[in-house]
This record gives structure tokens, C-alpha cells and sequence, in this order.
């Protein structure tokens, strides 16, 4: 058996979702991720699958128990709707959960990690909260909790999400929020599984931030993000040319961008720490 750790990231994009980001210049999600975890740990393994799409055989019982741990993306779904395309990855999130495989993952993560352990999510009031999140803040749980070892106590992140996590389960714990979300980070326990999510999304770079976001232009234009669509294509031109060149600190001023999300030190500690605290010490070698 390797010593290094074997992961298995689970796409939550649909087919017609993930060629959309392709079609706009962006990752696909579950590639970013594999790349993200390739990053913090060289070495490791991955392997994708989409859950969404029709006919996907999913693993159970020990198939999954031979990955070291379950790597989640973002989607474009609704946890709350009735969806074909939704249950079949609520039911491999409380699998994990059975079969104790550690999990990690961005947004949707959080979402179906609470739903599988019998949480509730809805449309957030405030509606969408999009690019940066900010001031998301450490609750004293996250403050302590190994999740966040070498993180600031309030930092901002790369976000995209309108739903919101409303009911935590038992064994939920609360981690980090900000004004915009009471749950921007959550530890959940279940069935003697684990998951540790964030609503954010330390996957994201600039140029990631800059495709969704043209993925997305006439939608945001539309929820009032941006005055017209020029304005929107000045705002994903300027994150383009911040992320080609990062000493440019008149473009991180004008964008309110700082190291929290520039410096991969901190913007993917929490993807290091799940591996080393909760991944590496469970590995059966």
C-alpha cells in the first residue's frame, strides 16, 4: 500500500455546468481541485468522479474505504431541491460518514455535509454573495480547532454561493461567519465520519475568480453586481491582469485584495491542515 495519500474528489457540477466553465475559459471544478490537493501534498493521488451525471456508479462499503480522503467541490446545483442530480451525492456524503472516510470540500461541501447529517440548508435572504467574502471571522470553536492552524481570526476569501447553510446537525460545529453568512466554515461529526467544509472556496485564484465571473456576466449585471456588462468585463480584465502580475499593487488596492487570498500560504492552509491533521494521521499504511 503507498504511503502517500490516495483521495478521491467528487465533482458536484451536471455535464452541461462543467462544459459552461470550459466554454468560459475556467477549470472545471473537479480538476482544480485535484491540482489544489496535488499542490498541498505532491505525491498524492486522485481520482474524479461526477455524481451527478446519470448512470455514475458511486462507490460504497469499501471502495470507499480504500481512499484516505473525500475531496469536495463547489456546484451549481440546490441542495434543498428536489434533483436527481442532488440525491445520489447526499447519499455518498452520509456513505462517507459510515465508512469514516475524512472529508474536506468548498460550498457545496458544507451544504450536502449538513443535509446528509440531517441539517438544512435554503436560499440565503441577503441573496448572492459573490468574489470576495469578507471579514469571515473564527468563532472561538474555530479559533481552536486544527482547521485553522496558521490562519488569521478574520480573513478574506474567494466566494460564489447563494444558499446557506440555516440548521446545523448534532455534531455540528460552527467555525467561522461573516455578516453575509452565519456559516462560512463547519465541523461536522456523524456516524463516527467527519467532514470539514467551508462555504468559500480556497481553490479559486485570480484568474479562476476572473472566468467565473465571465462565466456568469449577464446574471451578476442582472442582480445589480455591476452597473452594465462593461463594467463587469473592466472588473474580470483587472482580476486577469492582477493575477498576471501581482506586484501591481494599484490594481489590488482598487480591488480590495490582499494576501488572504493572493498568498497560497494562507489562502489554502485549510486544505494542508485537513491532510496533515485529519488525513495522514488515519492512513493505514
Amino acid at each position: 500500500m503507498s504511503n502517500q495519500p490516495h483521495f478521491l474528489v467528487i465533482d458536484g457540477y451536471r455535464r452541461d455546468g462543467r462544459e459552461a466553465l470550459v466554454a468560459g475559459g475556467a477549470t472545471p471544478a473537479g480538476e482544480l481541485y485535484a491540482t489544489m490537493l496535488q499542490k498541498c501534498h505532491p505525491g498524492c493521488t486522485v481520482d474524479i468522479i461526477y455524481p451527478a451525471d446519470p448512470d455514475v456508479s458511486l462507490p460504497k462499503g469499501t471502495a470507499l474505504e480504500s481512499y484516505d480522503g473525500l475531496a469536495w467541490t463547489g456546484s451549481s446545483l440546490t441542495v434543498y431541491a428536489d434533483d436527481p442530480a442532488v440525491t445520489p451525492q447526499i447519499e455518498l456524503a452520509r456513505a462517507a460518514f459510515e465508512a469514516k472516510v475524512p472529508s474536506f470540500g468548498s460550498c457545496w461541501a458544507a451544504q450536502i455535509g449538513i443535509v446528509a447529517a440531517g441539517g438544512r440548508c435554503a436560499a440565503n435572504p441577503r441573496g448572492r454573495e459573490m468574489g470576495i467574502a469578507r471579514k469571515i471571522t473564527l468563532t472561538p470553536e474555530g479559533r481552536a480547532h486544527p482547521l485553522y492552524i496558521g490562519k488569521p481570526s478574520v480573513f478574506d476569501a474567494f466566494i460564489s454561493h447563494e444558499d446557506e447553510c440555516t440548521h446545523l446537525p448534532p455534531g455540528a460545529a460552527l467555525l467561522a461567519g461573516n455578516a453575509h453568512s452565519s456559516v462560512q466554515a463547519v465541523a461536522v461529526t456523524h456516524k463516527g465520519g467527519t467532514i470539514w467544509a467551508v462555504q468559500y472556496h480556497p481553490e479559486y485564484d485570480l484568474h479562476e475568480l476572473a472566468r467565473l465571473t465571465y462565466c456568469r456576466i449577464e446574471r451578476l449585471t442582472g442582480m445589480g453586481f455591476f452597473a452594465d456588462t462593461d463594467a463587469a468585463h473592466d472588473y474580470v480584465n483587472k482580476l486577469e491582469a492582477l493575477h498576471q502580475d501581482p506586484s501591481r499593487r494599484d490594481l489590488a488596492w482598487l480591488l480590495g485584495i490582499d494576501a488572504d487570498v493572493m498568498n497560497e500560504d494562507v489562502r489554502l492552509a485549510e486544505v494542508r491542515n485537513w491532510i496533515e491533521q485529519l488525513v495522514l494521521p488515519g492512513m493505514r499504511y
